[in-house]
């Protein structure tokens, strides 16, 4: 038997509704955020998708903020109009505005601050 997507993931997914603008190089795309973790994000894809699958991407989130969350991710997967992404890395100026996003959206905040040890115990395995 296998694991379904929702037990192989690390991080708890939140659906969210916000505009995203998806970089690449000098392209951009202006999407929908679907939902959000710690190490992913999905939305939707637009009618013309023309972009390098195997280079990275940067993620503006308008969360409402003076300034967009910007995540940097590679492309994961694409099915049924709907592009999933995993973030590649958190820089320390946006991990507080993604904290803040999901916590007004999880029902349960232990479960953010205990993937939030995970994430920093997984940093510090990396820079060893």
């Amino acid at each position: 038997m296998t694991d379904s997507p929702n037990e192989r993931r690390a991080y708890t997914r939140v659906a969210i509704d916000l505009p995203v603008e998806v970089q690449q190089g000098g392209s951009s795309w202006h999407q929908r955020l679907i939902d959000i973790s710690l190490g992913g994000a999905a939305t939707d894809q637009p009618d013309v998708w023309d972009a390098q699958y195997n280079e990275p991407f940067t993620l503006l989130i308008d969360t409402g903020e003076a300034e967009p969350l910007e995540l940097y991710a590679y492309l994961q997967h694409v099915e049924a109009g709907r592009l999933g992404f995993k973030v590649d890395h958190v820089d320390r100026e946006n991990i507080d505005p993604l904290r803040r996003l999901l916590a007004a959206h999880m029902s349960n905040p232990d479960v953010l601050d205990t993937e939030l040890r995970q994430l920093e115990e997984q940093a510090e395995d990396e820079d060893d």
